[in-house]
Formats: structure tokens, C-alpha cells, sequence
């Protein structure tokens, strides 16, 4: 495995960073497929292969997608004070049934980065998603989605 780099544009009022590494495996002299999922990148997934250039360090910097995997990134923070509390695993359990892999920022920021695969019932997340977000567990954002998860 091999570690790969995005540059993005930090968001204000979010996470300080600049970058993100993710791992991956190699595919091709420039290419690789990426195993992990984001918690800052937008716009890859957990499959994803992608393009990048090697700098004077050795450093891997993504340059671009070349070929989607077809499953979408989620992010979920649970609310403080809601009935999640700040429990990471909580947020895994409520998704436990879909058997969604993920993993959690830190102890101290709670973010869950879920992978959906392409053929898991979108639907059905999605619905869990906005039921928990309007009872107040949860935030969440589309790191990653795909047309068939717009049209669930």
C-alpha cells in the first residue's frame, strides 16, 4: 500500500487542513485505487482509482479521478447534546444493519466517515440519514454520491 495526497481549499468554520492522505494500492505506474475513506476530500470514494504525480520528496499528490468506483462517502457528526451524544460507535451502530465500513476523526471530534457501496440499499440509508439529522443525532454531508444516490 501506498499513501496518496489531496490539496483542497480548507472550508471556514472546519477542520484547519489543507490536505488529506489516504491509502491506496497500486494500479498502474501513476494510478491507484483508493482503500480508504476521506474525511476532508470531496468528490472521491472507498474504490475510486486515481492519478498522481510524484514531487521532488516522494510524495504522491492526486491530480485526478480517472475511474469511479460507483460508492459514495458519507460523513456523519453526531450532535453533543443529542441523544447520540459524542459516541462515534453510536453513529456506527445506528448504521450496523447496512454493514457500512467507516472510521471514526478522534475521540474528540466524532466524525464517521462511512463508504456506501454502489449496491447497498441507498434508499434506506438515505432515509435513516435525514430522520436522524431532523430528530437531532446527527449532521451529515455527501463527501462522495453518485447519480443513483441523488435519484433514491
Amino acid at each position: 500500500m501506498v499513501k496518496v495526497w489531496f490539496r483542497f481549499v480548507p472550508r471556514e468554520g472546519w477542520l484547519p487542513y489543507d490536505t488529506e492522505g489516504l491509502w491506496a494500492e497500486p494500479v498502474g505506474a501513476d494510478t491507484v485505487r483508493v482503500v480508504n475513506v476521506p474525511f476532508l476530500q470531496d468528490g472521491v470514494a472507498e474504490g475510486d482509482v486515481v492519478r498522481f504525480v510524484t514531487d521532488d520528496g516522494g510524495r504522491r499528490w492526486v491530480v485526478e479521478r480517472v475511474e469511479a468506483s460507483g460508492n459514495c462517502t458519507i460523513r456523519v457528526l453526531p450532535v453533543p447534546d443529542g441523544p447520540l451524544g459524542r459516541s462515534a460507535q453510536a453513529v456506527h451502530e445506528c448504521f450496523g444493519r447496512f454493514g457500512l465500513g467507516g472510521e471514526a476523526f478522534s475521540e474528540a471530534f466524532p466524525l464517521v466517515a462511512m463508504n456506501v457501496p454502489a449496491d447497498d440499499d441507498l434508499a434506506a440509508i438515505k432515509q435513516l440519514l435525514v430522520s436522524g439529522q431532523a430528530q437531532g443525532w446527527w449532521q451529515f454531508e455527501e463527501g462522495c454520491v453518485t447519480d443513483a444516490w441523488r435519484d433514491a
